[in-house]
């Protein structure tokens, strides 16, 4: 059997953001969102992350993006490490890597209608001629469940479901291999949320693409992912394909994440991990673990060295201190 190729490889990615304070805006601290992260995703995955809301997922999958400057570290797509790339050769890129945005409505141009938006991509790369352009945006809408006339309508004139279409027609465009999907269905109705997924998952079998999904619902990402990356304050703490993270969580973070999980069994009983205190600012992290100001299984070494990012067996990875043992 083939092993999966990857399509983006991840290395020591930081992202700092500098703290200004005093009369003339001096440095005087730095916010760690994103703190010597790396993984993987292979062609045609869907890899999926999830964490607390402030732990650094969103700023992770905007900095692959080069929607924010990394501080530090690689993203090799394809062979090519977008960090080093300039001008030109950027935007040249961004045709391969697209990006579906949390807020639908907050993302949609709200002065153009609905087929100026999806075309609008085509027009930057200097796809097609006007009348292609506008083949292409009809048979767009059609392709995330839209009819045509809705081309000229304006955002505000569609519900959020059918906005996120929008913005996922806009994504599909330019024909990328690659999308981060950053929570894009988390202000969506729970009963539109299904659609949106199904019609994701549809489109990734017909056009071939990869997915980096983030969110903060468990039940979601385990619906759509094949592998599952697990943040905290900036860093990666485990990542394991979809059943292995689910059924034996090795990082007490994630076991606390998933025992808070319902389960639609009312004669399931599940033991509910409660941590204490709160999580550290990002913009002073504790050393050593991250996580050892809140784990109930703290030990001496937690509070002093950092652990490190390892497999632990069958491409499950983990940064505890207690699997050493």
């Amino acid at each position: 059997m083939a092993q999966p190729q990857s399509i983006l490889d991840v290395r020591n990615l930081k992202k700092y953001f500098p703290i200004r304070g005093g009369v003339f805006g001096r440095k005087v601290g730095e916010v760690k969102a994103v703190d010597n992260v790396s993984f993987s995703v292979n062609k045609g995955e869907t890899l999926g992350i999830v964490g607390e809301s402030g732990c650094g997922k969103s700023t992770t999958g905007r900095t692959i993006l080069r929607l924010e400057e990394p501080t530090s570290g690689e993203v090799q797509f394809e062979g090519k490490n977008l960090v080093r790339l300039k001008g030109e050769e950027m935007r040249r890129m961004r045709r391969e890597l697209q990006m579906v945005f949390q807020d639908p409505f907050a993302s949609l141009n709200p002065r153009k209608t609905a087929g100026e938006i999806i075309e609008e991509p085509l027009q930057v790369h200097g796809i097609g001629s006007a009348k292609e352009r506008k083949e292409q945006v009809k048979e767009l809408l059609r392709v995330v469940g839209l009819d045509a006339f809705h081309a000229g309508r304006y955002p505000h004139q569609f519900s959020g479901g059918q906005r996120q279409r929008i913005g996922i027609a806009r994504a599909l465009a330019v024909k990328p291999k690659l999308i981060v999907a950053d929570e894009p269905v988390s202000a969506l109705d729970v009963s539109i949320q299904s659609q949106v997924l199904n019609l994701l998952e549809d489109l990734q079998e017909k056009f071939d693409l990869t997915y980096l999904f983030i969110a903060h619902d468990l039940s979601v990402v385990r619906h759509i992912s094949d592998r599952v990356g697990v943040m905290y304050l900036g860093r990666m703490v485990e990542l394991a394909d979809r059943d292995g993270l689910y059924e034996n969580p090795l990082h007490p973070y994630t076991q606390a994440l998933l025992s808070a999980v319902p389960v639609p069994d009312p004669e399931t009983k599940r033991e509910r991990i409660i941590l204490s205190g709160d999580v550290p600012s990002p913009s002073n992290p504790p050393k050593g673990c991250a996580f050892h100001t809140r784990c109930p299984h703290v030990m001496d070494v937690c509070r002093e060295v950092r652990p490190e990012f390892k497999e632990h067996g069958d491409g499950h990875f983990a940064a505890c201190h207690l699997l050493e043992k």
